[in-house]
Formats: C-alpha cells, structure tokens, sequence
C-alpha cells in the first residue's frame, strides 16, 4: 500500500475529541461523514457506483437533489467489462469513472462489484464480473488502479461471499474454508495486494452465523493481518447491527439508508458505550486513522489539496473508451451459415423486433442506476449506422405490463410490505385485478405478437432485440427462474417459422434461457448493458464494422437445474444458504463432471479464424522447495503462436487452463490460470507468452492452513474456451511450494 506519513495522522488524531472522532465514522448524510472544520479535516463523500456516478440526493433524503449538472458517463456494467477479457480497457474503464467521480467532487466510489456469480438468478449479477475468480483478479486490479489515479479511493465490494438478493440483510451463508479461499476471497485479496484499493466495503450477509460487517475474522484477521491492509472498511448502508461487535471488528465507518444518523451504531450508542468503559477508545482511534490514512492518499489534508487532481465529467475521451469497451463486450455465441455479419448492400427493408430495441436501462437496476447523459438503444444505433437509404421499422413485439399492473400481478409479493395480513376482501380483490391485468396483458400481448409476425414477412432482413431489464436484473430481488419474461421464447419462435434469417439478439445481464429456439435461429448475439454507446457498437458488431471479440465471463447452462447452486447447494433460502458445491461453480462444475451447457465459459466467436500452434512450455524451479515463497519460487514460461487465418482483422482471448493430473484433494479437471488479448490482422501470426507461477498450480489445504503446489504431472492447455482446448504439454514440478 502506498505509504503515508503517520505522524501526521497521529498529531490530528491526538488533536481531535471524542466527539469530533465518533463524527468522523458514520454518517452525516446518506453518503457523506461529518468534517471537522476546526482541524482542515473534511467530510468524506461517497456514491454510487459501478455504472457511472449516481445522481444527486437530498442529503438526508432519498429525493432526487433536482439539479441538471448531474448527468454523466455511463458505462459498461461490469458484467459488459468482463466479457472483453480486455485488461488494458478495464485499466481505461476505470480512469473514467474515477475522473468522473473526482469531477463530481466525490471521494469514494462504491465500486467495482466482484462477488462470484454463484446462481444465474441473483439480481445484481449484472454489477459482477464473473464466475471465476482468475478472470475478476485480472480485471480488478487495473480497474481499481485506474480509478485510484484520480485521487478517488475505489471501494471494492461486498466482502464476502454475498451471492443472492433474497433476504440479503439476514441470510446467513455456510460456506468451507477452501472454497472462500480458493473461490470467493481471491478477488478482494488481489484488489488489496496488488490493487491496493483504498476501502473495501463489507458485505449485507451473514458468514457462519456472523454479519460481515461485523465479523472480527473476516475484517481483523483475513483482511488485515493476512492481507495487509491498512485502508478503511465502510459497511453496506445498513449492514450494521450491533454498536459493540461492529467497534471491535475492522469496520470503520457505518453507512445507512435512514437520516436518524445520531442513532446509527457508531454514533451515540457508540459516543456513550466509550464514556462508560463498554468499548475502549482505542477502537476508535484505529478507525479514524484508517480514514485520515486514506485521505492523505487522496490528498484531502492541508497542504495536500492543492495537489489534489480535479477531475472532469462528460468529455468526448469518456464516450471513446465507453464505446472501445462497449465494442469488446459484445458476444458472438451463434453464427451458422456465416449469418453475421449483415449486408448493407440491397438492403432497403429491415426489421427490428423486440422492446429491448428501444429501452433505456441506465435509469434503473438499483443503486448501479444513474442519470446518463445520454444512451443509445440498439434501435437508435442501428438507424443511424444506416441512414435514410434504409428503411428500419420496429415492432414491440412483446408487452411489458406497466408499473402499476405489475404490482397488481405481483400483489402477494407487494403485500409483504404491509405489516399486517390482508384481509380475504382485501385478497379477493387483489385476485380479481390479477385476473384483470393477466387477461388485458395477454390480449395486448397477442395484437404486439401478430405485428412482429406480419412485419418480419415483408422485410429484406430480420434483427430479434430481446433479454431482461431492470425489472429482473436488479438490486434486492432475485429472478425466480431463468426464462424470458413477456412471452418473447413465442415471440421469437413464430418470428423465427416466417423468417429463419432472422438474428436474435439479447440484451440481458444474467443467463438466460433459450433451449425453445436457440437451435433455429441461425445466429445468436450477447450484449450485456453496455453504457452508453451500447447500441451504436452492437450495430457496428451486427454490419461487420467490428469484429465481436467478447468473451462468456460465465457459464450459460441449458436449464436452471445444471448449475452447481441449484443442482447440489442451495440458493434463495431466506434463514440460511450453504454452499454444498464448494469449489464447483460455473464451468469448474460442467466441465468436471461433463454436463453440458448451452454455451460454455470463454466461449465467443468471431468473423474469422485462429490457429493456435508452437506451444512451449518452460519450467524454472529453485534448487530448494520454498515454504511461503516469493514470487522466484516457480515459474512457468507458456509461449504459443497465434494466427488469424481468416480474411478481416480480429482479436482472439487465448486462455491457460491447468489441469492437476495428481492432486491429493479433489480438484476440477481445470482450471482458468491465465489468458492474454491478442489483436491480429488478416493473415498475421503472432507469439503470446505468458507467465505462471506457483499460484497458477496450488490448492488450499485446510489442515496446514495454506496453500501448497504439489510435485507431479500438471496439463497446461491453450484454449479459446473452456470447451475449446487448442494444445496442450505436460510438465512436472519436483518439489512442493507451499504459500498464502
């Protein structure tokens, strides 16, 4: 971690009382600290989030602030981020949003969101990377870094093991030692080592029994004795529940969603349990040298803020890397007959169905939502890649019911937030409006369905625009299945019998279901929420004036019932969810065990071709086995030439799965260790290299508490999917490298 000079921190802290302390670790606002004027020390800032810098409130009021200089960028959600396996654009990425968040004078940004994508039904799967923990280490750390450059501490979050919305506050999660360290820590681990993030925010959840937020081994022992880190830990708003256990734990400051901010847990009930002797001072004082710490990092002290980088917002360099990450993002999942890319030339008539076409989403989603400055829907973006030589008609296609009808249809579910029962009127009259609104949507539904049919007839070409919105994938509410909401699997199976051409497009941030007419369609496309020059790069994708280099940042099963989480754990319980999948998540389990998933992990294709050949692999060993080596332990040097072999320029994501052939625990049959981006002209070759080291071959052993890499045979494999093994080389280690 970037070193600070203490002295500093312990003369203003030795100056401050304890009042002015207590105020320094909740919340003033609901995204803010006090400052203490008197001492040059200001409040500390907060906002969300992943997507962009949230929207203005009230300071103790979720009421939007009603000002109109609030507007920004809107990224690509990190789901979008990950699909481009794009370590430079996550670097990029992140120097955005952090200048954009120093522009709007803030000085942490609840970002990025890493927790594992354990089921494909937790609504905030779209604010997360991956199912795998190689992948979200590599795209973290120079995300973080470039956030940080701006003078803006990232916040790297829901430590830990937070992977459903359903009772999130309460749920308690039961998973093994192993798998939180193989699995779910090494994210947030790599964000302090080698990210050197400067806050981490704890997660809602329970972990064996014990809040996050509060959890001395979580915060006190991994985090900081283990990890190193000396930054702050802030809690989810709310995450607090108990003023003694939270003190003695590594939390620092108590955020909330209510503005009683005297009465949150480290305000007066903390203030009184000091002066009593309950709690002991020095608890305190940790605290708010973990703050002051870090706003000397931030160069938010004396002297310091005239150092301090300004930052901007709504810039043309902004929308560039928006767009460049946008581009990447998008997946080919599907392309037979070589159906993409379409032909602008003849074209006079084209289709585009599907409401997903024309529907914004940075408005939406939770606490990732934002006021976007502006966003391009996929319709917009294809009728002004084509002009007005074109002519592109749309059909809804399906029918969304409104806000208030979807409360009607969902009335046991509202009528949770009543505090008392409904009475049987009550129920019958709520049964009675449901019936109303199924009848109305399914006559409106079926008016939406035969216009999308008789327009995909008459038309040179069909372009399909489905997938989920906010309404599904959103924050406090999990999905209850993985099917297309609307009836739009109808939808684009009877646009699919009049027009076999037709391209289906989703637009979507978890998994979704397609096995009714995946095998129709001749080419599928995947765009996650994508910013907001997402529909400009997926009609760029669609026309062939991009090449789609996206990669599946997960798994996407043919049904709920093959994921790990449904098939063998447990998930959407409210009391408590344990892990029984242990370190079987994503592909690690399809592949393990053969099922077969309708598209696999790493999995996107391209407009060309790439040969992988010349795999060497060199092995460099100490003379002694090390014990909790450095990074000279082992080194594994896998080099392989790469070939577009194809006709148009295009980039290829080459993956380095290891494959443990004599492990004594159990281990999947593979497993990601590395992967590099290669961006390759028509016909060019080129040689990667990268390198392994011990960590690339180690599992956790949980009776000698460590890692260790085992001597034996180990496959090293180039692919460019989990499914999609290029070459492989064996290789044998002599000793055994144990570590942390």
């Amino acid at each position: 971690m970037m070193k600070v000079d203490e002295r500093r921190i312990e003369e203003l802290l030795g100056k401050l009382t304890l009042e002015e302390k207590i105020g320094m670790i909740h919340g003033d606002g609901l995204f803010q600290t006090k400052a203490v004027e008197r001492l040059g020390i200001p409040a500390l800032k907060f906002s969300d989030g992943p997507m962009g810098v949230r929207k203005e409130f009230r300071r103790s009021e979720w009421i939007n602030a009603g000002t109109t200089d609030d507007y920004v960028s809107y990224l690509p959600s990190n789901s979008a981020l990950a699909a481009t396996w794009n370590t430079e654009l996550a670097y990029e990425t992140g120097k955005v949003l952090g200048t954009e968040a120093r522009g709007r004078g803030k000085d942490v940004i609840l970002a990025p969101g890493i927790n594992i994508k354990r089921s494909p039904l937790c609504g905030r799967n779209f604010e997360y990377m991956s199912e795998d923990p190689k992948l979200i280490e590599e795209m973290t750390v120079p995300l973080v870094k470039g956030i940080q450059e701006n003078d803006v501490a990232a916040c790297v979050k829901h430590f830990v093991a937070n992977n459903q919305e359903t009772e999130r506050l309460w749920v308690d999660t039961i998973v093994d030692e192993r798998t939180l360290r193989e699995i779910y820590y090494p994210g947030f681990k790599a964000a302090v080592e080698e990210g050197e993030t400067h806050s981490i925010m704890g997660a809602y959840n329970l972990l064996h029994g014990v809040h996050c937020c509060q959890d001395k081994y979580l915060l006190n022992e991994v985090l900081r004795d283990e990890w190193g880190f000396d930054g702050f830990v802030v809690s989810d708003w709310g995450g607090v529940h108990d003023t003694k256990e939270a003190a003695e734990a590594g939390m620092d400051v108590e955020m909330s969603v209510t503005p009683n901010f005297d009465e949150y847990c480290f305000a007066n009930p903390l203030l009184e349990a000091v002066k009593a002797g309950e709690i002991d001072e020095s608890h305190v004082d940790e605290k708010v040298r973990n703050i002051l710490r870090t706003m000397l990092r931030l160069n938010m002290l004396g002297e310091d803020r005239e150092k301090r980088k300004t930052g901007t917002y709504n810039i043309p360099a902004h929308r560039e890397t928006v767009l460049n990450a946008a581009r990447e993002s998008v997946i080919l999942l599907k392309n037979d007959d070589q159906r993409l890319p379409l032909q602008r030339k003849g074209l006079k008539k084209l289709a585009v169905i599907g409401q997903n076409a024309e529907k914004i989403h940075s408005d939406g989603g939770g606490s990732a939502e934002i006021k976007a400055l502006y966003e391009i829907s996929p319709l917009m973006g294809l009728k002004t890649k084509l002009g007005g030589n074109v002519e592109v008609k749309y059909a809804k296609g399906y029918y969304i019911p409104s806000e208030q009808e979807q409360r009607e249809l969902n009335w046991q579910h509202h009528s949770l937030e009543r505090k008392q029962e409904l009475t049987e009127e009550e129920k019958q009259e709520a049964l009675v409006k449901q019936r109303k609104v199924e009848e109305e949507s399914k006559k409106q539904g079926q008016v939406l369905l035969e216009e999308a049919i008789a327009l995909a007839k008459e038309v040179d070409e069909v372009i399909i625009i489905g997938g989920l919105n906010h309404d599904y994938d959103v924050e406090g509410q999990d999905r209850k299945d993985m099917l297309l909401p609307y009836n739009q699997d109808r939808l684009i199976e009877e646009v699919l019998k009049v027009n076999p051409n037709a391209v289906v497009v989703m637009v979507a941030g978890s998994p979704v279901q397609m096995s009714t007419w995946a095998d129709k369609a001749k080419a599928i496309v995947w765009s996650w929420y994508a910013g907001m020059e997402g529909g400009n790069a997926l009609a760029e994708v669609l026309f062939g004036d991009i090449n789609p280099s996206g990669k599946l940042p997960e798994t996407i099963p043919v049904r709920l019932e093959d994921s790990p989480a449904h098939k063998y754990g447990e998930f959407g319980k409210k009391e408590s969810v344990t892990y029984k999948e242990g370190l079987f998540v994503g592909y690690r389990y399809f592949d393990t065990h053969g099922v077969d998933p309708h598209f696999c992990f790493g999995h996107g294709l391209s407009y060309t071709d790439f040969e992988y050949k010349n795999l060497d692999v060199t092995v460099l060993e100490k003379e002694t086995g090390s014990n909790y080596g450095s990074d000279d332990d082992v080194q594994v040097t896998v080099k392989l030439s790469v070939k577009n072999i194809g006709s148009v320029d295009g980039a290829e994501v080459v993956q380095i799965y290891v494959a443990d052939k004599e492990a004594s625990l159990e281990r999947p049959v593979h497993e990601l260790k590395g992967f590099t981006k290669v961006f390759l002209k028509a016909g060019e070759e080129k040689e990667v290299s990268i390198t392994l080291r011990q960590n690339a071959f180690g599992f956790y052993d949980p009776e000698l508490k460590c890692f260790k890499a085992e001597p034996g045979e180990f496959e090293i494999q180039a692919a460019s999917s989990s499914r999609d093994i290029r070459l492989t080389k064996a290789i044998n280690l002599t000793k055994e490298y144990r570590y942390q």
